[in-house]
């Protein structure tokens, strides 16, 4: 038997739970959950509606008769229509209630809504999940020193933890863009054929308060604070821009971070963890690759280009409607939400399993610190009574000596001892020592790691909870 293409989200990064939410099941259990919900309220408010009828659709919310919504979408090439059909063969006492003076929009875009928002909170929970992982891995690691680099040229140290924190710090604001989101976005709710809510104008006899009552009941079921008072027949598509943007900002630190770690398994300094088993090139058996964080920036670079997609669509939206939305969005918002999922399951498991060479982070500190260490050397020998525009001279001139032997000659960095053998600086090797202590060279940033997590980092943790009862996730190859 031939195998069929399946998407790679789906059999290799995914998570089930976030293949779950965007799958069949929960899409059409969700549209079913709806229908309740607006039989209830509108029971509430006075249609003759019953009880039995109620209990009759709820009996059915997931048991969903697939060959029969196939064959009526078939026939009446309408998916809505087919799934109202399918859900009145099940529930024959309540057909003639369902869907009463909704349009498709109800649900599929209520549906839609609710799935973004529970993407956005298990997204929140997986990145906060990453962020206790650095955290720790940031206070553990806030004292040892490494070489910084700017333009990918050796600089002034800073510490392994603290580089950590410029990563966390870039998580942070996403996690407070995406809470935001989760605040302000709205349920469509019951709004009718064009958003006027004519229709159910004319079921509550004109009643506005009743209208109302019915928008908000059912968007609290649904647990919405906000229900959008002006629709077309759909929500503006301007929020499917929105959750795209915010997840591609996520995937712009996640490509950062995994980019640095990139470069630090190139310099042999910091690594992610290597199975005992796996196997980094099928010809060279030496390799240590970073698959995983090469897996995350070639997914991040799908999810970032996917808010130009949702773009597109909002700014050709016509009047009221158009169904040009509509293949679009089965693509772009779930394949940018899983790939997101992927993308946080690799990062927390990179997080939790760093591997830091300190030997060779020191030998790359040892190559670059005498040259920083230059002006400590002058002003501690002006201290003690030399000329400092004669010593900059020889200074100058031995370092370049030392460069050169470095550079061209492939040799170790001596320039220490250059300085110790020119008889003009007045140093003994003990007074070197104490120069080039390399805590002298961290400034604060042990500090300002232990400040960051304290006090901006922890209480986003503590703030949103619900992340301690999310799983890790699988990396499944």
């Amino acid at each position: 038997m031939t195998q069929k293409f399946e998407s790679p989200l789906v059999s290799r990064y995914c998570s089930d739970e976030m293949l779950f939410l965007f799958s069949p099941q929960y899409k059409f259990q969700t549209w079913r959950k709806l229908w309740v919900w607006l039989a209830e309220g509108e029971k509430e408010l006075g249609l003759p509606i019953t009880d039995e009828q109620i209990a009759e659709l709820k009996a059915h919310i997931e048991d969903i008769n697939w060959e029969v919504a196939k064959e009526e979408e078939k026939r009446r090439r309408h998916d809505v229509m087919a799934h109202v059909f399918a859900f009145g063969v099940q529930a024959p006492h309540a057909k003639g209630i369902i869907h009463l003076g909704a349009t498709s929009a109800f649900v599929g875009d209520n549906t839609d809504l609710i799935q973004m928002q529970q993407g956005l909170i298990f997204v929140r929970s997986r990145l906060c999940r990453v962020i206790n992982k650095l955290s720790e891995f940031a206070l553990q690691n806030k004292s040892v020193p490494i070489l910084g680099r700017t333009h990918f040229q050796a600089a002034q140290l800073t510490t392994v933890g603290k580089r950590a924190a410029l990563w966390l710090q870039d998580f942070l604001i996403d996690l407070e863009e995406i809470s935001h989101l989760i605040d302000i976005l709205p349920f469509r709710g019951v709004k009718g054929t064009t958003g006027t809510q004519a229709s159910f104008m004319e079921l509550f006899n004109g009643d506005h308060k009743k209208i109302k009552a019915l928008d908000k009941f059912v968007s609290e079921k649904a647990g919405f604070k906000k229900v959008l008072t002006i629709t077309g027949q759909t929500y503006t598509r301007k929020f499917d821009y929105l959750v795209n943007n915010v997840l591609a900002s996520l995937a712009t630190s996640l490509s950062k971070f995994a980019t640095d770690l990139r470069l630090m398994q190139g310099l042999k300094e910091i690594e992610e963890p290597f199975e005992k088993d796996q196997i980094g090139s099928s010809a060279m058996a030496y390799k240590r690759n970073p698959m995983r964080a090469e897996r995350i920036c070639s997914l991040a670079r799908f999810v970032i280009a996917m808010p130009q997609s949702t773009a597109f669509t909002q700014s050709t939206q016509w009047f009221e409607r158009t169904l040009d939305d509509s293949a679009n969005k089965r693509i772009a918002i779930p394949e940018a939400f899983l790939a997101t999922d992927a993308m946080l399951i690799l990062a927390e498991n990179i997080g939790g399993g760093f591997v830091v060479h300190k030997k060779i982070i020191e030998r790359h500190i040892n190559e670059e610190l005498p040259f920083m260490a230059t002006e400590n050397i002058l002003m501690e020998c002006v201290k003690n009574g030399g000329d400092r525009q004669l010593l900059h001279e020889e200074i100058r001139q031995l370092s370049q000596e030392a460069a050169f032997a470095v550079k061209e000659e492939g040799k170790d960095n001596d320039l220490l001892e250059r300085i110790l053998a020119s008889g003009k600086f007045d140093l003994s090797r003990e007074d070197l020592s104490k120069i080039l202590d390399v805590k002298k060279f961290i400034g604060r940033a042990p500090e300002q790691v232990e400040e960051f997590v304290n006090l901006e980092v922890k209480p986003q943790l503590e703030k949103f909870g619900e992340w301690q009862k999310v799983g890790s996730g699988e990396v499944k190859v």
